[in-house]
Formats: structure tokens, sequence, C-alpha cells
């Protein structure tokens, strides 16, 4: 049996994930898991849920003062969501 092709593991991994389509909800799961990696731990604190549907961030917040501030800063946290994961994740962020 002859191979032509070697392929790294990693490789075949990422390959299997993008045929399937799983790398994209594999990313947004990244991007909630960071969240407190790029917001800070007092921010964090303050998030009570976090997910993301058809690219657009949900923030559920117990203070109305964190959410006047990340409303400013939501630009912001998108393009260091982005930055982090490598790809266009999150669209938008709704705060709630």
């Amino acid at each position: 049996m002859k191979r032509s092709e070697f392929q790294s593991l990693g490789s075949a991994i990422q390959d299997y994930l993008k045929k399937e389509k799983i790398d994209g909800k594999l990313a947004e799961i990244e991007a909630v898991n960071m969240w407190e990696s790029i917001i800070g731990k007092q921010i964090s604190r303050a998030t009570t849920s976090i997910f993301i549907k058809d690219g657009v961030l949900y923030i559920h917040l117990s203070s109305s003062i964190v959410r006047n501030e990340l409303f400013m800063m939501r630009n912001e946290i998108i393009q260091a969501i982005n930055m982090r994961i490598g790809r266009r994740v999150v669209k938008a962020i709704i705060l709630k």
C-alpha cells in the first residue's frame, strides 16, 4: 500500500470539523469561555448568563451600571473576541 499524501493529526481534525460544520460552534464556545479574560474579573462577576446564537452574543447582567459600560464598549469587545478567535464569530452584542 502506497501513501501519496501525509497529513498531520491536527490538520485532519480541522478538516473533519469543517466538513461536519462543527468548527463554527466550537469557535462560539471558545469565545464564551474567554469572556472573563477579555472583559475582566469584576465585570465578569456581574454576568449572569452568556451565549452566542447566530453570531449574536447575548449577555445577561445583574448590574445596570455594568450594562451601560459594556454598551459603550460593545464594538471593542466584538473586535477583541474575533481577534482572539482568529475569525468573525461575533457580529453583534445584545445586553440584557
